[in-house]
């Protein structure tokens, strides 16, 4: 099962130029964005002290309520779907792609109280 750290390695090359090395939304592009990149330490806090594992999940792989040119974050899909691991959702094994259940994993342990 992939981890925390292949998660991170996952951030460290997709996510951290607009959220920061951090997760804070603080990064070198996230200046020149209309849209404030979310501060993603403070997901579980804005959220009732619980990670959103599967609303995370769904934002960035690609969420079906957000129209492609209404997003500002790229979707992460197609040939990742390809490489499943069983993720808990709920009580409920779902696949999900590999490397984005590391991205969670790494997510959810960057979280501040």
């Amino acid at each position: 099962m992939p981890d925390h750290t292949d998660g991170a390695a996952f951030f460290a090359s997709y996510c951290a130029s607009c959220h920061g090395g951090t997760g804070q939304g603080n990064g070198p592009l996230a200046a020149d964005l209309q849209t404030v990149p979310s501060n993603l330490t403070t997901l579980s806090r804005r959220n009732g002290g619980t990670f959103p594992k599967a609303r995370a999940l769904s934002y960035i792989y690609g969420d079906p309520e957000q129209a492609h040119l209404a997003r500002v974050m790229p979707q992460f899909g197609g040939a990742m779907a390809e490489d499943l691991v069983p993720v808990e959702f709920d009580g409920v094994m779902t696949p999900t792609p590999r490397i984005l259940a590391g991205l969670l994993a790494y997510l959810e342990g960057i979280q501040i109280q």
